[in-house]
């Protein structure tokens, strides 16, 4: 079954009944309406039983009635949402399946639930086409009298009217795209509209049986001290969980830099659990940062490849360029495309293999109820109070008894009584940001050693030149992993990490540009090595090599300056410690 997948850039208003249609030829770029049609369309919206596409901002529907019958998902995007339609196909054993090419883009967030009917919507529409001087279409206004019914727990039938303005032609996602919808806005509330406060027919139409039904695993919040250490980090691993599933989809429909930011996901996961064990704990940890670290690997041999391609063709363009023959400049061209391509349908494999939906699971169940460590001590009393006699001696007893007098203590349990909630909270809110700075300074120890490694073996000529580069890749790793850790800590405690943050992402930077050169140099010897074996001319790829590594060498330029600052910002932190 095929599919079509387009952006759709809209804007919704809420109408009275009576609200007379405002001229539409006033719009700045509208010169007539081209057609006007009237449909009746009727749509069946689907989910999980705990709403989990609703929840995710995305929209399951089967309509019939219109020129588009069949199934449509809307996913959120960057510039408003992509809408994919599949065929309506036919019904099997009375009932209408979800096409697999639809299931596919939203598996990440169904998992193996089970999508069945949550609401219909009835529409009667007239629909405009907008067009310009040139006939060309720049938008489609829909005036839509619905009747709604919800099929949840408490659901009701409702009706009302709204209008829509959607982009078409090249506007959606153009700043000129951007600027129509503003006018149409401008003269559609003139004209006694609203700006809708629902974001879609659906929502309008469960009202208020929406909260009805169960909240999905992912919302369920932890039972966790909001001001202990691990709600820092239970917050932290629930950011990059929520970024690792609304990537999946982006990441299925190959958007730009989709892979790069899922990998980012990955690896601040598994970051967060190494630089904070012994907050969050457990067996399953191992587990997760087994499957966090295979899935990263996969996405990273996409993203190296999507990497190689881009700077390859720079190099393409470079002055020099001219030197290299024509095949050498065909598989330049071509051969990491073609390696993108073979990488990104093994991520795709990876998406749809059921360790990867496991690892899921496992992250909702790991967030939902953390396996704190302040969990486990808070069990321990209860172990070791039931191994105490039921009696005490009178010895013990007036051991035990406390050494001031009964008119001492009085006063002071009152005057406990009278601040202790203040005090408490500056205590728990100073712990806390000892125990993070504890953990901060966990991985800038781990960063100097790594640096000074680094430094130590550069020079080492007993060392292959892949070894030596090796270590500066190894501190890059854990510049991440600081950075990582300051961003975390600095948005949940009174911990200054701004300045560390950006020191260690000026760091990654310097040693990425280095990175980069490697790993493409790594590639050109794998092309000339084809080539040889072919018989042809390897000149420019030694060229091209040579290129690589003197960009590479230019980017530690920077290098000692940016550990300096690394150092300088971690600095303030160390009196956290003491």
């Amino acid at each position: 079954m095929s599919t079509q997948s387009f952006l759709e850039v809209e804007a919704k208003f809420s109408v009275a009944e009576s609200t007379q249609l405002p001229e539409l030829t006033r719009l700045e770029g509208v010169d007539h309406v081209a057609d006007t049609r009237h449909h009746a369309l009727s749509a069946i919206y689907y989910d999980t039983e705990d709403l989990r596409l609703t929840h995710a901002k995305v929209t399951l529907r089967r309509r019939t009635g219109g020129n588009d019958d069949g199934w449509h998902i809307k996913i959120p995007s960057e510039a408003g949402r992509t809408e994919i339609h599949a065929e309506l196909g036919e019904p099997v054993d009375g009932r209408y399946e979800v096409p697999e090419e639809l299931l596919h883009q939203v598996r990440s967030i169904i998992r193996h639930n089970e999508l069945t009917p949550i609401a219909q919507v009835d529409n009667k529409r007239t629909e405009m086409v907008l067009a310009d001087a040139d006939n060309k279409p720049v938008a489609e206004f829909c005036d839509d009298h619905v009747t709604a019914f919800s099929f949840l727990p408490g659901g009701q039938q409702q009706s009302w009217r709204e209008w829509e303005v959607e982009l078409a032609g090249e506007l959606p996602g153009t700043e000129e795209g951007t600027q129509f919808i503003r006018r149409a806005t401008s003269l559609l509330i003139g004209a006694g509209a609203r700006v809708s406060s629902s974001p879609s027919k659906l929502k309008s139409a469960l009202g208020d049986s929406y909260a009805n039904a169960p909240l999905p695993p992912a919302l369920v919040s932890p039972d966790v001290d909001p001001d202990s250490p691990a709600a820092a980090v239970i917050t932290a691993l629930q950011a990059n969980r929520d970024k690792l599933v609304d990537y999946d989809p982006r990441v299925r429909r190959d958007e730009w830099d989709s892979v790069h930011q899922m990998r980012v996901a990955t690896r601040e996961l598994r970051s967060h659990l190494q630089t904070f064990h012994g907050i969050v704990v457990g067996p399953e940890i191992d587990k997760i940062e087994a499957d966090l670290k295979e899935l990263a690997g996969i996405l990273g041999v996409a993203r190296d490849a999507e990497v190689v391609e881009e700077r390859w063709q720079k190099l393409l363009e470079s002055e020099d360029s001219d030197t290299l023959d024509d095949s050498t400049r065909e598989h330049i061209a071509q051969d990491m495309g073609n390696a993108y391509r073979r990488a990104h349908r093994r991520v795709i494999a990876a998406l749809d293999s059921e360790r990867y939906l496991e690892l899921l699971e496992s992250l909702d169940r790991l967030l939902a109820d953390p396996p704190t460590a302040d969990k486990q001590q808070d069990s321990a009393p209860a172990a070791s109070e039931a191994e105490q006699p039921e009696e005490q001696s009178p010895a013990e007893e007036d051991a035990a008894a406390p050494t001031e007098s009964s008119e001492d203590s009085a006063p002071a349990a009152d005057k406990a009584e009278k601040k202790p909630e203040k005090k408490k909270s500056k205590d728990k809110s100073a712990d806390m940001d000892t125990v993070m700075a504890q953990h901060l300074e966990k991985a800038y120890n781990k960063l100097v050693k790594r640096h000074k490694k680094a430094v130590e073996n550069w020079d080492n000529q007993e060392l292959s030149l892949h070894e030596r580069e090796d270590y500066f890749h190894d501190m890059r790793k854990a510049a991440k992993k600081l950075r990582y850790a300051a961003e975390a800590a600095g948005s949940a405690t009174n911990l200054k990490t701004k300045r560390l943050y950006k020191a260690c992402k000026q760091m990654q930077s310097v040693l990425g540009d280095f990175q980069d050169s490697v790993t493409s140099r790594d590639k050109l010897l794998e092309l000339a090595e084809s080539a040889r074996r072919r018989g042809e001319n390897t000149f420019g790829y030694g060229l091209l090599y040579q290129r690589e590594r003197t960009i590479g060498l230019k980017a530690l330029d920077d290098y000692a300056e940016s550990f300096k600052d690394i150092k300088a910002a971690f600095k303030p932190l160390r009196k956290k410690l003491k």
